[in-house]
């Protein structure tokens, strides 16, 4: 999979291509348990004890907030639709706890 970075409305992000085969090539990984984050619940049992909160307050989205500052991570509610944009935002706003690899 690759893709372009566009520029547009004052927002940079990250355009897939889907590759020839229709595999993904991004996986977001909890680097101190090393595991694959799968599932919006996986992903939660590892966001929850860093302090991140669950929002529900638009139900197309997963929401969460840190109290100690002012990130909000927005996901779609359909895991198939969790792209690499996604996986970027949340290993920039966890640094050391989160990484994005190549599969």
């Amino acid at each position: 999979m690759s893709g372009t970075w566009v520029f547009k409305d004052g927002v940079l992000r990250l355009v897939e291509n889907p590759s020839s085969d229709g595999t993904r090539g991004k996986q977001l990984v909890h680097v101190s348990s090393g595991e694959r984050i799968t599932s919006y619940q996986m992903l939660e049992s590892k966001l929850l004890p860093l302090g991140w909160e669950r929002y529900y307050h638009d139900p197309e989205l997963l929401q969460y907030h840190k109290k100690s500052s002012i990130h909000l991570i927005s996901l779609p509610q359909d895991f198939s639709k969790f792209k690499s944009i996604h996986m970027y935002n949340i290993a920039i706003m966890n640094r050391n706890e989160f990484e994005v690899q190549d599969i």
